[in-house]
């Protein structure tokens, strides 16, 4: 699947970018360059319905000349000389950053298990083969339910970056991933669930959340009914229902830039309590296998791990070069410096600070699912939010839409509500009651990292209004 010195032709068209840096002056300069390469297949009504393959790629450029950056993008090093002439122009008109200089070479371990070699001889009669055993075990789980949606892939990815400070790192990560949007519909009742997975190694067999996109898909089933008007009641998420809203609100909270320039809803409590006071949040940039970690981040700064919050307290936050210098620069701050949290997203756009690998964890542990539902007594269960990008990062405030809720009374599920508003303030809930389960899981491959979440009952500053 990836051509033959891929890794090697990023590193000598990296070079190419480099003299034309250099020729025209540059004083600084770092390059990203990205091939990947991948295939696919896409299942709507239950049957695979489109395959696909191919790459992609190219390299971004950031000049840095007294202070000022600037930054071009290309498809390929025969536009190398425009681009960095551009980037160049780009930073004459940009506003001075004192301080900012790009960061000088430091020693960086290598992260373990992004790379498996068994994905690069994946055929696609692997994929097809796959998707069968998916579509057969939704079968076998329930007749009645049909894949609507989803489909799976593999992919490798050859990067490089390279800095006028000597950073220059390359190497080869691959992807394998799936999701299955499942559907049942029996007498006009019509229920879905969508579950994805997705890992660093080849998954050879049919993943957890196949299983678990049916099961949601039939506990939804059957409407109950409750009489209409919002109250005031705990929220038991499962990982996957709140992972879109704490994603949105979270993550953007503990960036250094946002608290300074009091955008965040936890700017001025640095040392204070910020959540509830067993509850920690770590994130660990360099977690084996992970799809956000590696050795450097996207400055060629290396990763670390990161305690963010301690039993409860605000003790850290994430910067990159770029915004610590800027911040300093303007005033906001007296000091900062990068804490390895640039985050790459692709050649198109320059580095910005962000989060890889986020995970919240109690001191209590964790609980099972039964006993979560036994210890809320009354409220309701949500798998699933529609609109989390709504959620206002500054205030912490949200308000969504569900069709993936159980009611729950007396400890017992009575059933599920066929759509429900939900709405509340998810940094104070944090601070308040609540409880944690015992199984995190990954979710997602978000803008601000990925999240490592267990199932999470909230008692306060939640509000449910059932359609």
């Amino acid at each position: 699947m990836l051509p033959d010195g891929a890794e090697e032709r990023l590193l000598a068209n990296a070079n190419v970018i480099a003299n034309a840096c250099n020729q025209a002056g540059a004083q600084q300069w770092d390059i990203v360059g990205f091939q990947a390469y991948g295939q696919q297949l896409d299942i709507e009504a239950g049957k695979v319905t489109m395959a696909a393959g191919g790459g992609e790629g190219g390299f971004g450029v950031r000049v840095v000349q007294n202070g000022r950056f600037g930054f071009a993008h290309m498809v390929d090093v025969t536009g190398a000389e425009k681009a960095v002439q551009q980037a160049i122009k780009i930073a004459a008109m940009s506003p001075k950053i004192d301080g900012f200089v790009l960061p000088s070479e430091q020693d960086a371990a290598p992260v373990a298990g992004l790379f498996d070699s068994a994905i690069l001889d994946v055929q696609p009669e692997t994929l097809l083969e796959q998707a069968d055993a998916l579509l057969a075990s939704v079968a076998s789980l329930d007749q009645r339910a049909v894949v609507t949606g989803g489909g799976l892939g593999v992919s490798a990815t050859a990067s490089i970056l390279m800095t006028s400070e000597g950073i220059e790192s390359s190497g080869v990560t691959t992807s394998h991933g799936l999701g299955v949007q499942v559907t049942i519909d029996v007498d006009g009742g019509l229920t879905s669930s969508y579950q994805g997975e997705s890992s660093r190694s080849l998954m050879n067999d049919v993943p957890a959340c196949v299983e678990q996109a049916v099961h949601w898909a039939q506990i939804t089933q059957h409407p109950i009914a409750m009489d209409s008007g919002a109250v005031d009641a705990p929220v038991l998420f499962t990982s996957e229902g709140i992972a879109p809203l704490f994603s949105m609100v979270v993550p953007p909270a503990m960036t250094g830039e946002k608290l300074v320039r009091k955008e965040s809803f936890w700017s001025g409590k640095q040392n204070q309590r910020v959540l509830a006071d067993h509850l920690s949040i770590v994130d660990e940039g360099r977690l084996e296998g992970g799809m956000s970690s590696g050795a450097r981040d996207g400055e060629g700064v290396p990763r670390r791990q990161q305690t963010l919050i301690n039993d409860g307290h605000l003790v850290g936050s994430l910067w990159s070069t770029r915004d610590a210098a800027q911040q300093v620069a303007e005033g906001r701050i007296e000091a900062a410096i990068s804490t390895g949290s640039a985050s790459a997203g692709g050649h198109q756009s320059p580095p910005s600070t962000g989060c890889t690998e986020l995970m919240l964890s109690s001191k209590r542990g964790g609980q099972s699912w039964d006993q979560l539902v036994e210890q809320m007594d009354n409220g309701f269960i949500v798998n699933g939010v529609m609109g989390a990008h709504t959620a206002n990062p500054t205030s912490g405030d949200f308000s969504v839409t569900t069709s993936s809720i159980l009611r729950v009374v007396d400890g017992e599920v009575m059933g599920p509500l066929k759509q429900a508003g939900l709405s509340g303030n998810l940094a104070r809930s944090l601070n308040q009651k609540v409880v944690l389960g015992d199984d995190a899981r990954c979710q997602g491959s978000y803008s601000s990292g990925r999240m490592h979440l267990p199932a999470v009952l909230l008692y306060d500053e939640l509000r449910i209004n059932p359609a």
